[in-house]
């Protein structure tokens, strides 16, 4: 296909496309927050008293003035004053409560900061600033903020947390779930377009300038946009290379494995993939290499439409013809 054929086909308006991003995040959470969870697993709110006597809750790593670790920890109420908030008329997922409630800002007895967490009330009217309000704990609880289900109005009942013979938390794991509408620019979309007809499409600012792919909306040497459409073979070099021996969460491929920098033939920058079809050993820099596309039935407006790249058995490339794209 020439190139004003390839510019002609993949020209339309750009793509929009839902996104989902998840993952579970963990983390060790060091001595004063894991102070502060483990209260909360007992049913106990902590604070940590600063250079300037205040008590802070929750307690931050260290000190706001001195910058030294906060270790003097003080036991606080459940309960507390509303010192401002605001409606959440429709709830989102993964928020603590399924039906309207309000986001407060509340100063726990004993306290001299405030802390942002729910508070469950039927509508705006039962809202006030200055009202009372006290911990909804959870039945079963783990270590974490969410052991204070919410907060609702009234007074703290004082019934103690149950003595606890479980370690101190130490680590923490958080889900991450965020949606969002990604639009595409138009040269990303023409990527992504000729990707579902399996076609390489990179972009450059005209005739002799240099051919990006994945195409950039301008050529950050010159701020010109890229809007000419190359169509790119399916075959190039690896430039650099990195085994990968180490397992982790999630991972789809057993170790060993390749991720490598491909150069397309005809192209100016390279791209991460996969190369497999050898040993992991066999890949070197100036290896030839050729694309793996999954069925056709399968193509979809992704990348990942290649499975990975494999060796052609054709010599390696000069090193003189890719050192400056490395």
């Amino acid at each position: 296909m020439g190139k004003s054929a390839v510019a002609e086909k993949f020209s339309n308006e750009p793509l929009s496309a839902p996104l989902k991003l998840q993952f579970d995040y963990t983390r060790s959470v060091g001595p004063t927050i894991g102070a502060f969870v483990t209260a909360l697993r007992d049913r106990k709110v902590i604070g940590a008293r600063g250079s300037d006597g205040r008590v802070y809750v929750p307690p931050p790593e260290f000190d706001p003035d001195t910058a030294e670790p906060l270790t003097d920890f003080v036991g606080v109420s459940d309960a507390g004053t509303v010192v401002s908030w605001t409606w959440m008329p429709e709830p989102i997922a993964g928020q603590p409560l399924t039906t309207p409630f309000a986001w407060a800002l509340i100063k726990l007895d004993g306290a001299d900061t405030s802390l942002v967490h729910a508070v469950d009330v039927a509508s705006p009217a039962g809202m006030s600033t200055g009202m009372r309000v006290r911990a909804r704990w959870a039945q079963e609880r783990v270590g974490r903020i969410q052991d204070i289900v919410c907060f609702e109005p009234g007074e703290s009942t004082g019934e103690p947390g149950p003595a606890s013979e479980s370690e101190p938390v130490t680590m923490v794991t958080t889900p991450i779930d965020l949606d969002y509408l990604h639009s595409a620019s138009a040269e990303e979309s023409f990527y992504l377009r000729g990707l579902k007809e399996g076609k390489l499409i990179g972009g450059r600012t005209g005739p002799g300038g240099k051919v990006y792919i994945p195409p950039r909306s301008a050529n950050p040497t010159d701020g010109i946009p890229t809007k000419e459409q190359v169509e790119l073979p399916d075959r190039g070099i690896v430039t650099t290379f990195c085994i990968v021996n180490v397992p982790f969460l999630g991972q789809r491929i057993k170790p060993p494995y390749v991720a490598a920098y491909v150069l397309l033939d005809g192209a100016d920058i390279a791209f991460l993939h996969l190369i497999l079809d050898c040993d992991a050993a066999d890949v070197r820099m100036g290896m030839r290499v050729e694309a793996k596309w999954k069925p056709r039935e399968e193509w979809d407006y992704t990348l990942e439409n290649i499975e990975y790249f494999r060796p052609t058995g054709e010599p390696d490339a000069e090193y003189d013809t890719y050192k400056h794209h490395l």
